[in-house]
């Protein structure tokens, strides 16, 4: 059972909960320097705020999210968000393919005067993953980048292979297409050969 800390209890025993959202973005390619430009960071609240010594942009065209939930099955519902684009940033990157890059989704409380809760144990990570499938929308009045995540389960869709041969075995152990010549696993894999076992109590 999660553990709450004693000012997520008290903002989840109120009558009314309020709460907001951080979602950080890296745009960051696995084999650049890392580039605190390439960083993004978006808050539904109506200031900047900062958590873990990171600003949080204030009304930064948060359109819309998902809501934090729970599930008791296994399954691979993913995660969206949608943001407008105001000044072309989200879009640009978009153009040079986000797909595969790292998006993390934190939820906090605000408290009886209306201030957030920023202590880390008071901030619960909601979402963790990768940029699955980013899409543009454009309408008269926006411009908005729909980022959806990879689903938790995404890999229940992956298909691996498995060659039941000596040489695929050889290749699974990491020698090469001759096979690890200790491994005799697979040596008579399609071949007829007549083994004798001793069953029973000897």
């Amino acid at each position: 059972m999660r553990v709450f800390s004693s000012n997520v209890q008290s903002a989840l025993n109120a009558s009314k909960v309020d709460f907001f959202f951080l979602i950080r973005l890296d745009f960051n390619r696995p084999n650049d320097s890392i580039q605190a430009s390439k960083i993004k960071r978006f808050s539904n609240l109506p200031k900047d705020i900062i958590f873990n010594s990171e600003t949080y942009t204030g009304s930064s065209g948060l359109f819309e999210y998902d809501s934090p939930k729970f599930s008791s099955v296994v399954d691979r519902e993913a995660y969206k968000i949608v943001i407008t684009d105001l000044i072309n940033e989200i879009s640009t990157e978009m153009r040079n393919n986000i797909v595969g890059h790292d998006i993390e989704v934190r939820v906090g409380f605000l408290d009886s005067n209306g201030e957030p809760y920023l202590n880390p144990q008071d901030v619960l990570l909601v979402y963790k993953g990768f940029i699955d499938r980013p899409i543009l929308q454009s309408t008269q009045e926006n411009k908005l980048a729909v980022l959806e995540g990879t689903s938790p389960m995404a890999d229940l869709d992956m298909v691996r292979s498995f060659m039941s041969s000596k040489a695929g075995i050889g290749l699974r152990s990491g020698i090469d297409s001759e096979g690890n010549p200790t491994d005799t696993s697979f040596n008579f894999i399609y071949d007829n050969e007549e083994i004798m076992i001793r069953w029973g109590r000897i």
